[in-house]
């Protein structure tokens, strides 16, 4: 409980981030009703910061304000000071940055809100200075003034309290009903939509700031995946071209960054998320599928390998050796900053960008010339005090990869001596499930066993670690499961990333998957809607509002990402689990066909599961032939993970040994592929040309 004169509490959080700010000499509280009943008892208003480890920003304002003592002694006379971190607690996100686009027509992070001690909030906004400038108020402008209102207009602030809690219970309604088909129309008209916004210069979708588009590149590779339109995949594959050579992706360890500030990619906001490259590792393992990237003198001189495999090669490995934990699992993030000297300042990129003196120290002047070329570092910089972003939008000759990549390895080395950005060790659920689907899947696609081993190991610790008693808890560290509570998209994505392992691994991962869909469905379904689903769950924390998001962003919503666990999990169970899911999936994308018809941008992953379920879903079984057969099953199988779309379920073994495999027997006493769509299936097959010529895209569109 609250005693007075109680100081800083996020010394024991289970939050990096919170734990960065447990120095300050601000007299931080987590979120918790302990911290509200001081604000009433106290008679002053909640002053709520939200963010996360790797956010620039926050770390600017942490520094200019929240380690500041004469502005801390403000805060800490006037407010109930609460620090939250979004990537652990995204309901409280939610929630109050809807309040904040409401009341500003913009968001991000740092947020800063004023609540009143029942948390409704009565005035938001992100960063703000330590000193005015650009028309912002300072920080300690804003408090004094904000003071004074509490102090000396109360109605004021209850009246826009109440007139804000009331809008945002409002937006909470969910999907609006829209007599809108799930059907191939529908599929046609969002990608049509879609690609009238494609940067046809840069690749991606509009204009600066790019974010990279995952889950929409996801969608329309499946669309192109089952429907052979090839102006789709040159879509996909430029924009992942465009990615792939900019300065947004690690041109020496792999792994891309949150954004990048300019049209082409170049620039990037240099933060490292576990979630944008599990996602961008699944778009680039299935695009690998396709053999993008490689050129008729690839093949023939085996020189280098496609581009689209070197980067998912890439990706893999930074996932392992840059995010991985002692426990299995993976880290939540690299931070934006450096800091050059322990306890400084930091300092944005500098672990990433060179200057030509710099490459010739590291390579010698013959090669660090030829490096600078080949990585458009200039003397003028790309980026900030004459230094340069590395790019790749020229590859060496074959002769010269051998070279190229020996360059490539001796400035990663010195990188790797310089100052390096700090780690959040947070594991999240959902972007670990994430991880998991990614790894599972391309190492399955691209025969890279050691990837669905590192998902299996993950999926093990998740499954130990975060899940009690059926419940899931958002996030650990260290080993330790924090107080958080799991959200939609954390059930979604673990029973996801479980249903990927099922098909790939031995392990009882399916009877984990249904148990955690079947919680899910208990706790998160809306009674009164079917296909509606809240992000909270029934007996979580009662906030100001419950909130639901089914909107795609820089992940998936959670509502989308059920609906595929849910498709895919009907394909695995038996008939009566089986007819229930596919109930609930159907229900689900039904109500967001409103989103594909209205914001395809923001529907994604809707696109991505739409497409599945309406032009399939994709099943394949491979039954075991007699004795000694098993390894033209495995050659079968191969060839089927290799060449399916996106989607697809694929599954192996003897006969009746699960559901799919069922009254389907070897043919003349030979392992046997069916391919399945929908209720549809066609003859069995027993050649590998015969499964990929059953499974690849059709010729024209």
């Amino acid at each position: 409980m609250w005693e007075p004169g109680s100081v800083n509490q996020l010394a024991t959080a289970t939050s990096p981030y919170l734990r960065q700010h447990a120095d300050n000499p601000v007299d931080w509280r987590e979120w918790d009703a302990n911290a509200l009943t001081e604000a009433a008892a106290r008679d002053v208003p909640i002053l709520l910061s939200i963010g996360y480890a790797s956010c620039h920003w926050c770390h600017v304002m942490a520094h200019e304000s929240f380690e500041d003592e004469a502005t801390a002694a403000l805060m800490n006379a006037n407010f109930v000071c609460i620090k939250v971190d979004r990537e652990e607690r995204p309901d409280l996100d939610a929630v109050y940055m809807s309040a904040t686009v409401a009341m500003t027509g913009q968001g991000g992070w740092p947020m800063t809100c004023f609540l009143t001690p029942e948390g409704e909030p009565f005035y938001c906004g992100t960063y703000y200075p330590k000193t005015p400038r650009h028309g912002m108020p300072s920080f300690t402008q804003l408090l004094a003034a904000v003071n004074d209102t509490w102090r000396n207009r109360r109605d004021e602030v209850n009246t826009a309290a109440a007139q804000v809690a009331d809008a945002l219970r409002q937006q909470t309604a969910g999907l609006p009903d829209a007599e809108i088909g799930i059907g191939p129309e529908l599929l046609e008209h969002a990608v049509d939509t879609v690609r009238k916004d494609v940067d046809e210069r840069h690749g991606g979708f509009g204009g600066a700031p790019k974010f990279p588009p995952s889950a929409l590149l996801e969608g329309l590779l499946r669309h192109y995946e089952l429907t052979g339109n090839p102006t789709v995949l040159q879509t996909v594959s430029f924009t992942c071209e465009s990615m792939a050579r900019g300065g947004i992706y690690d041109q020496l360890r792999g792994g891309f960054a949150r954004y990048a500030v300019d049209a082409a990619w170049v620039v990037p906001h240099f933060e490292k998320m576990l979630y944008d490259n599990a996602q961008l590792l699944r778009v680039y393992a299935h695009l690998a599928r396709r053999g993008f990237g490689e050129s008729a003198g690839e093949r023939a001189t085996g020189a280098r390998e496609p581009l689209a495999l070197r980067v998912t090669r890439e990706t893999a490995r930074f996932l392992l050796t840059d995010l991985g934990t002692e426990q299995g699992a993976f880290a939540s993030a690299l931070d934006a900053d450096t800091h050059l000297e322990p306890g400084g300042p930091g300092l944005e990129g500098a672990t990433y960008v060179w200057t030509p003196a710099e490459l010739n120290g590291v390579l010698g002047a013959l090669d660090g010339a030829w490096a600078a070329e080949l990585f458009g570092v200039t003397t003028a910089g790309t980026f900030e005090h004459g230094t340069s972003v590395l790019t790749r939008y020229a590859d060496p000759a074959p002769a010269d990869y051998e070279r190229f990549e020996a360059i490539r390895a001796s400035l990663s080395t010195a990188r790797s001596r310089r100052p390096q950005p700090e780690r959040d060790d947070k594991v999240v659920t959902a972007w670990n499930g994430m991880a998991v689907v990614a790894l599972a899947e391309a190492g399955a696609a691209l025969g890279y066993p050691e990837w669905i081993a590192a998902a299996a190991r993950c999926a093990r610790y998740l499954l130990d670690t975060h899940v009690t008693d059926g419940r899931v808890c958002r996030a650990s560290l260290g080993g330790v499961p924090g107080a958080a509570t799991g959200v939609l998209e954390d059930y979604a994505w673990l029973a996801l990333g479980l249903l990927a392992l099922h098909q790939t691994a031995d392990g009882d991962w399916l009877a984990q998957a249904q148990r955690l869909l079947d919680t899910a469905v208990t706790h998160f379904a809306d009674p009164e809607t079917p296909g509606s689903w809240f992000d909270t769950a029934d007996d979580a924390e009662t906030l100001l509002t419950r909130p639901r998001d089914p909107v795609d962003g820089a992940t998936p919503s959670g509502t989308s990402v059920l609906a595929e666990a849910l498709l895919t999990a009907a394909a695995l169970s038996d008939p009566d689990r089986a007819a229930r899911y596919r109930q609930l999936a159907e229900h689900t994308l039904t109500r967001g066909a409103v989103l594909l018809a209205r914001a395809p941008r923001s529907a994604g992953h809707w696109l991505a599961v739409a497409e599945a379920a309406i032009r399939g879903p994709i099943q394949v079984a491979v039954v075991d032939g007699p004795d000694g057969e098993s390894g033209w099953a495995a050659t079968l199988l191969a060839a089927a993970r290799a060449a399916a779309p996106g989607g697809s379920v694929i599954v192996s073994g003897g006969l009746d040994s699960q559901p799919l495999l069922s009254d389907r027997p070897p043919v003349r006493d030979t392992s046997a592929a069916y391919i399945c769509r929908g209720s549809v299936c066609d003859l069995p097959v027993t050649t590998v040309e015969d499964v990929r010529a059953g499974l690849l895209p059709p010729p024209t569109a």
